[in-house]
């Protein structure tokens, strides 16, 4: 533990109090932390971070006791989502949907797509916006 990263009054850390990784105060909790109890911060601002790895990492705190409830599910929440997974998960070439995220940034297309020639990719995707 680095003596830096106790500073209970936040004198080096712009006001706000900092503790090393685990030894916060009874009373905050982090973002995952609150979600795990079914709250969320709401509107506060961190009333302390963590930091760990020399520094080079930190967490915010939030007081427990400030914290809200988390808002439900509502059906046009839950649309919405499927929507923004649909469009990570499925190929915009061969409009198949995967059960995991594709990596779009990278190849553009599902693993079988990309593995296409030019040739095969044009008339692929001729097929398929005759489909749609």
């Amino acid at each position: 533990m680095r003596a830096i990263d106790l500073d209970p009054e936040g004198r080096h850390h712009g006001g706000l109090p900092t503790f090393p990784w685990k030894f916060g105060p009874e009373g905050l909790a982090t973002r995952r932390q609150l979600r795990a109890m079914g709250l969320r911060p709401a509107a506060q601002e961190p009333a302390a971070q963590v930091v760990c790895h020399r520094g080079r990492r930190h967490g915010y705190l939030y007081r427990i006791d400030a914290a809200k409830p988390v808002r439900p599910m509502t059906p046009g929440r839950a649309a919405a989502l499927d929507r923004a997974i649909a469009a990570r998960q499925t190929c915009p070439l061969c409009l198949v949907r995967y059960d995991a995220c594709l990596p779009l940034k990278t190849l553009g297309s599902c693993l079988p797509c990309s593995e296409l020639s030019d040739d095969e990719r044009d008339q692929l995707a001729a097929l398929t916006t005759t489909r749609a």
